[in-house]
């Protein structure tokens, strides 16, 4: 992967706003709820009642007529939902749902996550954003995030906009562990930090235990530098980098430009893994590590467990909710990667 160096058009970053591969195929009908949860089952219905009042008109058709040039007025009542859990619970799972039981066409529904929300209005600017998603029925943002107070009043801004024009919006974010339960921790945050946009959203709890590690083992112990070798010259499509190289280029590339770097990988071999050596260096992982887990590319790595990579300090702070997403999709990664090492 080191020797890569992508290049996106910023009109590849409005196509590829559609869920993510390992999630093309998933359903209302295929999410098996906790029958322990029942905020699970809840939200399902929910979600399917939300999806089948869009509709598959535009926004602008869909809103009233207009009379000598004025805009139309918003719907009455939340015009978005908002889902509220912990790692692994199927909140992703849920919202993809939801693009796919829109009526829309896909041009005119779009899936990303909040950081390639915000690169997308870093390449298009603000106002040719909202004018390409204004006429869209429907923006989902999977992980709302809230340690950047910048690019949340900037995302904010732009919801408001999309809301007055009549779109459809469906959002996730994720409760800390320790959180759970606790007065609707990330709700309340989300909420209060997208100041007017309250009332358009309602808020759904969902319970439950990271599906990632319900029955599982512990994530796999790491391999050493020669089976991960062998790995990667066996394996078609594999990528094989030393891990601090690795994290040096990261650096260089943008993170909207990550998907594009695993384009064509079909498992990645990294050795040498070690702690994560400061905060920009973590966050850039994480990315990566969320454009792998779309994908559904296994990762074979020597060194130390991926539980490790991010210092205590890390995990204390301001943006531990991305770090424990990475650890968990990491190591379901690491899972995934085993039947390379038996062939």
């Amino acid at each position: 992967m080191c020797g890569r160096e992508p290049h996106v058009p910023a009109e590849r970053l409005v196509a590829e706003m559609v869920p993510p591969p390992r999630f093309d195929s998933v359903r209302f009908d295929t999410y098996v709820p906790d029958p322990a949860q029942p905020s699970q089952a809840e939200a399902v219905t929910v979600l399917s009642g939300f999806a089948a009042g869009i509709g598959g008109a535009t926004a602008a058709q869909g809103g009233k007529r207009r009379w000598f040039g004025r805009k139309p007025q918003a719907p009455a009542g939340p015009r978005g939902v908002y889902l509220d859990g912990g790692y692994g619970v199927g909140k992703t799972h849920l919202l993809a749902s939801v693009w796919h039981a829109t009526a829309a066409t896909p041009e005119l529904k779009a899936f990303g996550t909040f950081v390639e929300l915000t690169n997308l209005v870093g390449a298009l600017g603000f106002q040719q954003t909202v004018k390409t998603l204004s006429g869209h029925r429907l923006l989902c943002i999977d992980e709302f995030e809230l340690d950047d107070p910048g690019d949340t009043v900037l995302v904010s801004t732009l919801l408001g906009r999309l809301v007055d024009a009549g779109v459809a919006l469906a959002a996730t974010s994720n409760t800390l562990p320790g959180k759970l339960g606790e007065g609707r921790f990330a709700a309340a945050d989300f909420l209060r930090e997208i100041q007017g946009l309250s009332a358009h959203f309602r808020p759904l709890r969902l319970d439950g235990e990271d599906y990632r590690h319900r029955g599982l083992p512990e994530a796999p112990a790491p391999y050493d530098d020669e089976q991960v070798t062998r790995v990667a010259y066996r394996t078609a499509g594999a990528s094989l980098d030393d891990f601090p190289s690795l994290l040096g280029h990261l650096s260089r590339v943008h993170p909207s430009r990550y998907g594009a770097l695993c384009d064509g990988v079909d498992a990645v071999c990294l050795t040498d893994v070690r702690a994560v050596p400061d905060q920009s260096t973590a966050l850039r992982l994480v990315v990566l590590a969320d454009r792998l887990y779309d994908r559904e590319v296994p990762v074979v790595a020597s060194g130390i467990s991926f539980d490790r990579i991010f210092s205590e300090e890390m995990l204390r702070g301001g943006y531990r909710k991305k770090y424990f997403r990475a650890i968990s999709r990491l190591t379901a990664l690491a899972r995934d990667a085993k039947p390379l090492l038996q062939g």
